[in-house]
């Protein structure tokens, strides 16, 4: 058989100390990463204020936020080093899982679970860009648009309405950090939808039939999970909603394709089964 197991059939206490290496070589490397990106953790702040600044300079305000608490500056800059940290070491830590466990796993079960761990990082990175690109200045926009000002508005030189009170965004440092996060991850995650299914379907998990005939159901989980883990503005709900279901589609496809080359390859063998023909049969 050339389908076999790496011959490294070491002993439970062998494989105990391979695990704790790996794990504290990927703990060295998340450590120092995050030491890295403490000492730049204010040009990232920075970077990631630019979806609430430009949303404030489209309504000619200026763009600041505010300590609430003393220490909420340092906390802010732990989140941010800890998250950049993690995501600039993360090439390290997958390739010390990858090396743990590659060695019990067939040669065809490597070729077919690499390309996920390669297309799972990728996918993250493409939801988080949508979401720091397309659906934060949207959502921001939105938010802002609840300020409320305190000059009167005149109409034929005489006061139509004056505010009684005004209404100015005077953002916490802290909040804003967890707003931006919540919606970064929340799309980044969702995006892993084709990399989950498509691994499912390479497994036999799922099916493309399976996922067609599943599609109104389909619809609903996706608009609960999008009310759940977005802020409660319909906007957001309904954009991520619009950038999840193509993904769905997307997956059946792929799922059909492995399906194809699955049958291609099983008749070519001798050994195609078609399922519509036994159930006929039966």
């Amino acid at each position: 058989m050339t389908d076999t197991v790496d011959d490294s059939a070491a002993p439970l206490i062998e494989h105990l100390i391979e695990l704790r290496n790996r794990v504290m070589y990927a703990l060295a490397a998340f450590l120092v990463a995050m030491i890295v990106c403490f000492s730049v953790w204010n040009p990232i702040f920075n970077f990631m204020t630019q979806p609430i600044c430009d949303a404030l300079a489209a309504r000619n305000q200026e763009c600041g936020l505010i300590l609430v608490k003393l220490q909420e500056g340092f906390f802010v800059a732990i989140r941010i080093s800890v998250m950049a940290g993690f995501a600039l070491s993360f090439p390290v830590i997958s390739y010390q899982l990858w090396r743990f466990v590659a060695p019990g796993l067939y040669k065809t079960e490597k070729n077919a679970f690499l390309p996920f761990l390669l297309a799972s990082p990728i996918m993250f990175a493409l939801g988080a860009a949508f979401s720091f690109y397309v659906v934060l200045p949207i959502a921001f926009d939105f938010f802002l648009g609840f300020q409320q000002s305190f000059a009167p508005t005149v109409a034929g030189g005489e006061i139509v309405s004056e505010a009684p009170a005004g209404v100015l965004f005077q953002g916490s440092m802290e909040q804003y950090l967890s707003l931006t996060i919540s919606f970064v991850m929340a799309f980044g995650v969702c995006f892993q939808l084709p990399v989950l299914l498509t691994l499912m379907g390479k497994a036999g998990m799922v099916s493309s039939r399976g996922l067609k005939a599943m599609r109104k159901y389909a619809v609903v989980i996706i608009l609960v999970v999008a009310a759940v883990v977005t802020p409660p503005d319909f906007m957001s709900q309904i954009i991520l909603f619009a950038a999840i279901y193509p993904l769905y589609e997307v997956s059946i496809f792929l799922i059909g394709r492995i399906e194809k080359q699955r049958e291609a390859a099983a008749r070519a063998d001798g050994t195609w089964v078609d399922e519509d023909e036994e159930e006929d049969a039966a």
